[in-house]
C-alpha cells in the first residue's frame, strides 16, 4: 500500500477525533504566532512546539486505516480463551 492509498483509507473514529484535535492545536498555535502583538519569548517558543505536536499528531492520525479484515482469533462464544490441558502444557516445555 503506497502513501496516498494510505490517507485515502478509512480512519477510525478515534483517530479522526485526535486528527481534529491536532488541527485546532495547529490553528491556535498559528493564530497565536501571527498574531499582530508582542508576546514573550517563553510563550513563543511554547505554541511553536505546540504547531509541530499539533501537526505531528494530525499527520500520524490520518495515517492511520481501518482494516476490514479482523486479524485478531475470535473468541469462543462464551467469550473465554482455550485453556490447554495440563499434558498439553507439560508436552510443550519438553
Amino acid at each position: 500500500m503506497n502513501l496516498q492509498e494510505r490517507y485515502q483509507s478509512k480512519t477510525p473514529k478515534f483517530f479522526r477525533k485526535l486528527r481534529n484535535i491536532g488541527l485546532g492545536i495547529t490553528a491556535g498555535a498559528g493564530a497565536l504566532l501571527s498574531a499582530p502583538i508582542s508576546l514573550p519569548a517563553g510563550i513563543i517558543t511554547a505554541v511553536g512546539y505546540l504547531a509541530v505536536a499539533g501537526t505531528t499528531v494530525s499527520a500520524v492520525s490520518q495515517a492511520v486505516i481501518k482494516d476490514e479484515e479482523e486479524e485478531c482469533e475470535k473468541l469462543p462464544e462464551n467469550n473465554q480463551r482455550p485453556t490447554r490441558s495440563r499434558s498439553e502444557s507439560d508436552e510443550n516445555t519438553s
